[in-house]
């Protein structure tokens, strides 16, 4: 649509929204219905900068209009509410009392104007204001029509705006708000999903259900019956997040080019401390019944196990939609876009290596509250920025970024730039998809896949390959041993710097003995507690990097070592970080205790540890055909295994009975 046509709709369009060109309303002046009666009524109360709203209905005894009014906005007061009533909003009292009307009688279809009351006691809007006015903020059917294009264009609200702006030649011209414009576009963007491609992605995900009896999709329709929201994962996700659900990454940062729809992702940190997805989900709005919806969904699909920590953008709508679905999960904010979001509302004092140095202590490098708020008024005090308000916010906030706060909830460290900035390529390079929705989720299969082939590649890697050791000695052999080569690094890392630790016992108590320590080149003390009773050794240390990321720090290790430890405390290498993480998982299910649903449950687990294997099996198998050729075989020797097997025999003749009981009892009540 260019500029010219646009111009043309609006000249020629617009003499229907401008009903009538006359200065005032005058007795015995006609039309045809009481639509045009409305409009007549509101764009005389536009120009004059007033609203109206519909007074009394008088009926003939056939039911048919007789006399109709049309009254100033501000006509009466509004009744005595009870100001106990709870009430979500309280609106702001608008009447005065104005007597301005206007009335009309009706005879053989023609609507005729029989009194007129055109004095107010109010002010009078300004032609700025106007747009404001309730009554003139409608969006006539000639501008809805372009801006409905721009949605077709996958042009934003802010986009799209300005055109009618330029064409009516200012804001106060166009006859209604950017609030208005939005939400015209959310309707728009309903009613084209509607009509468009919601049954082809509703009929994929069928099919994926199909192909794959785990697959598990909802969706959220409005009170006109509208789908407005999407989620869905498949089988291979709800086994990734049994196994590494315990911190999830929530981003909301993504939109499809189509429909502005936002894209939710659900991201988790694997084995390898790479990206995993655990569903994904199209969003209408960032409202949080939305949100409300959406984790409560999430949820079900995952069996009801709630993660440890959840990562997400600031957003007062999330933040009041976790607080009620999943209050048993520490909610953190993403640092990754903290970060960014620093640079921009700091610009000016970016380029002092001094302030980077004094953010870099405040937002990474406070162990404990102490220190934070030492850190913090030292920053603010140096740079004179008492009255910046994006800091004040972030200081109210502090609880849910600063490490200092959270250190003692895991969360795999997955709040690091690099995750955060990785995420962002895969789903930018979604969001610019600029296809249908079903394209998009076929975008999102793939890219999930290549993540599974990645995870898959690495796991082999960890099954025939062993990492060089930097020190033939036991610690070191047993880590090479159940990590994955990736985490072996990690704490490859923290036990080679054992050699730079200074390590001094301060004290006693009972069996424990209590240590401090320093790192060469810092002033900071950990402080280390180490208790050995009836061969069970238990150590931690006030950095707690064992409790946020699962791994021994450095200044425990150096303990142990120090106690002549030859190997790592099994209860200190946790499973989530090892080769075998996806071995032998404990399900996550949502039973009651019933015996019967305890049945359930059991077979439940059993069926899904059996998945797990099976999928890296299958997956395995089907890289080539001598291998499917082997598990095929495998398969087959398992079937006639099972069928001569006393027990499984036994349950499965049980099941007929069952089955046929029911069978029975259906006839019967037939």
């Amino acid at each position: 649509m260019d500029s010219d046509f646009q111009k043309k709709i609006l000249e020629n369009g617009d003499k229907g929204y401008q009903f009538g060109d006359c200065e005032e309303l005058k007795l015995g002046m006609e039309v045809s219905s009481e639509a045009e009666a409305y409009e007549l009524c509101n764009n005389y109360a536009y120009k004059k900068g007033f609203s109206i709203r519909k007074g009394h209905l008088r009926k003939d005894a056939q039911n048919n209009p007789r006399q109709r009014e049309f009254l100033c906005s501000k006509e009466g007061f509004l009744r005595d509410e009870d100001l106990c009533e709870v009430k979500k909003v309280r609106r702001l009292e608008t009447r005065t009392g104005c007597k301005a009307a206007f009335r009309f009688n009706v005879e053989n279809g023609v609507w005729k104007i029989s009194y007129t009351n055109p004095h107010h006691n109010h002010e009078f809007a300004s032609p700025e204001e106007r747009k404001f006015l309730r009554s003139g903020r409608n969006i006539p059917s000639v501008r809805a029509a372009i801006l409905g294009y721009k949605v077709d264009e996958s042009s934003t609200p802010v986009k799209a705006y300005p055109i009618l702006e330029k064409e009516c030649g200012s804001a106060d011209s166009v006859g209604f708000t950017h609030k208005d414009h939005h939400s015209l576009l959310q309707s728009k963007k309903g009613e084209m999903m509607e009509a468009g491609d919601v049954q082809n992605l509703v009929n994929y995900f069928k099919h994926k259900q199909i192909e794959d009896p785990n697959f598990f999709y909802s969706v959220k329709v409005d009170q006109f019956s509208r789908i407005t929201n999407f989620f869905w994962r498949d089988g291979g996700s709800k086994l990734d997040y049994d196994c590494f659900g315990d911190v999830v990454c929530f981003d909301t940062t993504f939109q499809t080019n189509k429909y502005n729809l936002i894209c939710a992702p659900f991201v988790g940190v694997n084995h390898h401390w790479k990206n995993v997805l655990f569903g994904c989900a199209f969003l209408l709005d960032k409202s949080v019944d939305s949100y409300i919806w959406l984790f409560k969904t999430f949820l079900e699909s995952m069996g009801h196990k709630q993660p440890k920590t959840i990562f997400t953008d600031e957003d007062t709508a999330i933040a009041n939609a976790l607080a009620s679905v999943l209050p048993e999960t520490r909610h953190r904010l993403c640092s990754w876009n903290i970060s960014k979001n620093a640079t921009l509302q700091l610009a000016s004092h970016y380029a002092n290596p001094e302030f980077k140095k004094h953010v870099n202590i405040c937002f990474h490098d406070c162990f404990t509250e102490d220190e934070f708020q030492a850190a913090w008024g030292n920053m603010i005090k140096a740079f004179s920025l008492e009255s910046n308000l994006w800091l004040k916010t972030m200081y109210s906030l502090k609880e849910k970024w600063c490490p200092a706060f959270s250190l003692d909830t895991f969360s795999a460290n997955i709040a690091s730039g690099q995750r955060g900035e990785s995420m962002n390529n895969i789903f930018h390079q979604m969001s610019r998809t600029n296809g249908d929705l079903i394209s998009f989720a076929h975008h999102y299969e793939e890219k999930t896949k290549e993540m599974r082939f990645k995870e898959l590649e690495e796991d082999f890697c960890c099954r025939n390959a062993t990492p060089r050791l930097t020190i033939n000695s036991g610690v070191f052999k047993q880590a090479a041993t159940e990590y994955t080569v990736r985490m072996y690094s990690f704490l490859e890392n923290e036990l080679m710097s054992i050699f730079g630790v200074r390590m001094t016992e301060v004290g006693t108590d009972g069996n424990e003995c209590i240590y401090e320590a320093i790192e060469e080149g810092y002033e900071r003390v950990y402080r280390i507690r180490f208790r050995y009773d009836c061969f069970t050794a238990r150590v931690s240390c006030s950095c707690k990097l064992f409790e946020s990321m699962g791994v021994l720090c450095r200044h425990a290790l150096k303990v142990l070592d120090l106690k002549n430890f030859t190997s790592i405390p099994a209860q200190y290498i946790v499973k989530r970080w090892t080769k075998g993480a996806k071995k032998g998982i404990v399900v996550s299910t949502d039973f009651s205790k019933s015996p019967y649903k305890k049945a359930k449950s059991a077979q439940s687990s059993r069926l899904s540890a059996l998945m797990h294997e099976g999928t890296n099996v299958f997956s395995l198998g089907s890289l080539c055909d001598s291998g499917t050729r082997i598990v095929k075989q495998k398969l087959a020797e398992t079937m006639q295994l099972l069928e001569s097997d006393a027990e499984t025999t036994n349950m499965v003749r049980n099941l007929r009975k069952a089955d046929d009981s029911s069978v029975c009892a259906a006839v019967l009540d037939d």
